[in-house]
């Protein structure tokens, strides 16, 4: 159907094929799609669960065109409850979109990318490695620092090793605190800047996880001496309609929605309401 003729409120219908659990609170979604659907990283869809409601999400799969879509979905209110319950393999659903911005990835071309992610915030954050690692010869490197509770809170485990051997990546990881048969780094993710081996005037940063987790992230990236219009920041809050019609997640004059959810911070860093 001729993209002028769709109907921006009506979804697309979504079967869904699998159903992975990531870990105790986490499962992706695998979708096989009634239609084609094109998404760039970054960019998210209303998930539609008929009787019960919708929620946006970002797409953990790899951004492109396809007639199949990955959710990476939280346990963490009334509709994702419900889809951590009730939601298997048959189970019909509904896709609408893709709505915002995305990252700007023409940006980062020819220059560093640091990825600073934790907690759930992987899940969207999959999408944009994927893209980057669609287009790796673009960039100068590819530094990914993943922070999260425990080991077992690490979604996309499995595949960490692959990614370390990308060319021009390397990934760093950490846990909060402590934990038995844990080696690597250990404390909340701002301890992987201490010591960055980037180049900070030719860096750009894409950050997603929990509002207190951006916002001391951010205030590090700004004491290192980051230009805060090199930082770009996941904030999918109080998004509803997708449209920028229901004024619930405005920064400023900036929508979410609209104009992010992966909005620069040197735009948005004057405004009160930032980190909530």
């Amino acid at each position: 159907m001729p993209d002028e003729m769709k109907n921006i409120y009506y979804p697309i219908e979504a079967e869904v094929i699998k159903v992975i659990p990531e870990t105790p609170t986490i499962k992706t979604f695998r979708f096989r799609l009634s239609e084609t659907l094109s998404f760039r990283a970054g960019q998210f869809v209303q998930l539609t669960v008929p009787g019960i409601g919708e929620a946006p999400f970002t797409p953990s799969s790899a951004p492109g065109e396809s007639k199949e879509l990955e959710i990476t979905i939280l346990r963490a209110g009334r509709v994702t409850d419900y889809l951590h319950d009730n939601i298997d393999e048959g189970s019909r659903t509904g896709i609408r979109g893709p709505f915002g911005e995305g990252y700007p990835t023409d940006k980062f071309k020819g220059h560093t990318v640091l990825v600073v992610g934790g907690g759930v915030g992987l899940a969207p954050m999959r999408a944009g490695i994927y893209g980057l690692f669609q287009e790796v010869d673009d960039y100068k490197r590819i530094s990914i620092k993943f922070g999260a509770r425990t080991p077992e809170d690490f979604c996309f485990a499995e595949e960490f090793d692959d990614w370390a051997k990308k060319p021009k990546t390397d990934l760093t990881l950490t846990i909060d605190k402590p934990y038995p048969g844990w080696t690597g780094r250990v404390g909340v993710v701002t301890v992987l800047l201490d010591e960055l081996d980037v180049d900070i005037d030719d860096t750009y940063v894409i950050s997603c996880g929990p509002e207190i987790m951006l916002k001391f992230v951010t205030l590090k990236l700004m004491d290192l001496g980051f230009d805060p219009y090199h930082i770009y920041l996941s904030m999918n809050r109080r998004m509803s309609c997708g449209l920028g019609k229901c004024h619930r997640c405005n920064i400023g004059p900036y929508y979410i929605c609209k104009d992010g959810p992966d909005m620069c911070y040197g735009d948005i860093m004057n405004y009160p309401n930032v980190f909530g």
